[in-house]
């Protein structure tokens, strides 16, 4: 009953916080776990596509989330599904929500009143026994998260919503591209989105290594790709570029030295950094871009890599203004 659930969901929401960083395997290699909500908002499903009825909830930090953002702006859907933005810190209770005052870029929980993002996975489902993630596609109507997979909710973004999107027109996913945006996101998720984390959170000198040598040989060959085409896919933005954007924006203010990704940054590579710039200069996208709260989250939530929460000034990154000039290709 409602009140057996409410118990079980507050003994549950007092469980210490497991952070994304505590699985490695028995090589000291970082292994990211499966997202649990897997719905769709569908036409004809519990979740048809309607004005106001969803919700995300994201933190401007997380690449995962940022991709949902980014694919809600190009979309024109931001009168459609409303956000919330939790603070930049993540404890031992995980992800937090605050005022606009205590945290710039931050908002309350405006749907369910929750202050930590844990009460509202509990909420849902008192047993669950998975990692407090964002993004979180929440559908207000019948209190429930739809899904929880960025992936996935990008998909929905681009194609379920579009008789109530402002940009219909543009379709990140199109069927004639599909094979190889499936083939690029293979490539880049596991080496690059992926890859950062298991350099930053490996517990292994070699698994370090491998992670390391596998994200610049990608990085190499994406730069190869890029210095021939304007996007990953062709001619054509599709959500591969989307999924890579996330990534290379935070490369050089955070993973390069945080993660220990430093052999090269981001503005090293000369097509690689013009596709960066274009894509931070499309309409709205650099609106979703925080690094206040992304090099703040790094460095104070990762007690383990940076003990003392010390958050660096630099480095500068005044060059995202620059001319792109990718329009010549």
């Amino acid at each position: 009953n409602t009140s057996y659930r409410n118990i079980r969901a507050n003994m549950a929401s007092d469980k210490p916080h497991t952070g994304v960083i505590a699985h490695t395997d028995a090589k000291g290699a970082f292994q990211r776990r499966e997202s649990q909500f897997r719905n769709f908002i569908r036409k004809d499903s519990p979740f048809p596509p309607e004005a106001g009825r969803y919700h995300l909830y994201v933190s401007l930090a997380c690449p995962w989330a940022h991709r949902t953002l980014v694919v809600r702006t190009l979309k024109g859907l931001e009168d459609i599904i409303t956000v919330s933005v939790v603070h930049y810190h993540m404890g031992d209770k995980g992800w937090r929500f605050s005022s606009e005052e205590e945290c710039p870029g931050a908002t309350p929980d405006t749907v369910e009143g929750v202050s930590f993002l844990r009460e509202l996975y509990f909420k849902v489902k008192p047993d669950y026994d998975g990692n407090i993630t964002v993004p979180v596609l929440y559908d207000k109507k019948t209190h429930q998260i739809v899904n929880n997979e960025s992936s996935e909710i990008i998909r929905m973004l681009n194609s379920e919503f579009n008789e109530l999107a402002t940009h219909p027109e543009l379709d990140l996913y199109p069927e004639s591209l599909r094979s190889e945006i499936n083939a690029t996101n293979d490539l880049v998720y596991p080496n690059v989105n992926n890859g950062v984390y298991r350099c930053g959170f490996a517990k292994a000198q070699e698994a370090y290594e491998e992670a390391f040598q596998n994200l610049f040989r990608t990085l190499d060959e994406l730069e190869a790709r890029l210095s021939k085409q304007r996007y990953l896919c062709g001619s054509a933005l599709t959500e591969a570029d989307v999924r890579l954007f996330t990534t290379l924006i935070r490369f050089d203010a955070v993973y390069v030295g945080h993660f220990k990704c430093n052999l090269r940054q981001i503005r090293e590579y000369p097509a690689l950094y013009g596709y960066l710039r274009e894509l931070y200069h499309l309409p709205g996208v650099k609106g979703t871009v925080n690094f206040t709260h992304i090099k703040k989250h790094y460095y104070t939530s990762h007690p383990s890599i940076n003990p003392f929460g010390i958050v660096p000034l630099g480095p500068s990154l005044d060059g995202l203004d620059a001319p792109h000039n990718r329009d010549k290709l």
